[in-house]
């Protein structure tokens, strides 16, 4: 059992509470505003202690590379098969077809709904690394929700012509920005009155290994 003090057990809570509402660790300001700490250091600090307890595992370089080590939560028996789910898992999406057409399922996985802050429809496999500072890095299982539409902020998965973009949402007016969480990625503007785009889907969660 890992000895916390009060603060990092209130962090520690945070973060599972961001994880189980957004899908996504919160970064380090958003843990001093939510905290009251005077800056984003305080935070790291905190982390930091937490990670050497065995709490936590930290991957540098990133504003939201937090997770939690199984040995830190709650354990929590595998549900019977009955209560799991059976998700796809999307590869490389051929142009101006379903997402969810047959030819781009690469497997299925049996899963426990309940790991995701929403219900997912699909696995989608993370190609590259423009959202680094959100924690999705390339390789990465993406958790998706079918949705039609997306709230400013929000992680969604898109389809701009023939290529689907993992990317922060963001509309203002009829412009639509698809946000990368990397400097080292440009800001995709996209007008649906001209541009073929569509809304693919929701991000609910990440799996970064399976068993």
């Amino acid at each position: 059992m890992i000895k916390l003090t009060p603060r990092q057990e209130q962090i520690l809570n945070l973060i599972k509470d961001a994880i189980e509402n957004t899908g996504f660790p919160p970064t380090r300001a958003e843990i001093a505003n939510e905290l009251g700490f005077k800056s984003a250091n305080a935070a790291e600090e905190h982390l930091q202690a937490l990670a050497r307890k065995g709490a936590i595992e930290i991957s540098p370089g990133t504003s939201r590379g937090i997770r939690l080590i199984g040995a830190s939560v709650d354990a929590m028996p595998m549900p019977p098969p009955s209560l799991l789910m059976a998700l796809p898992l999307v590869g490389r999406v051929a142009a101006g077809s379903p997402i969810l057409a047959q030819e781009h399922v690469e497997a299925t996985y049996s899963v426990d709904p309940a790991m995701f802050s929403s219900r997912p429809d699909f696995l989608l496999k993370v190609r590259g690394w423009s959202m680094r500072d959100a924690g999705i890095m390339d390789g990465d299982l993406l958790a998706v929700k079918k949705v039609d539409s997306a709230k400013n902020g929000q992680i969604v998965v898109a389809r701009i012509g023939d290529d689907v973009t993992v990317k922060r949402y963001k509309k203002t007016g009829s412009l639509i920005e698809l946000l990368p969480e990397n400097p080292d990625f440009k800001v995709i503007q996209v007008d649906p009155a001209t541009d073929e785009f569509a809304l693919e889907g929701l991000a609910v969660g990440l799996m970064r290994s399976w068993n």
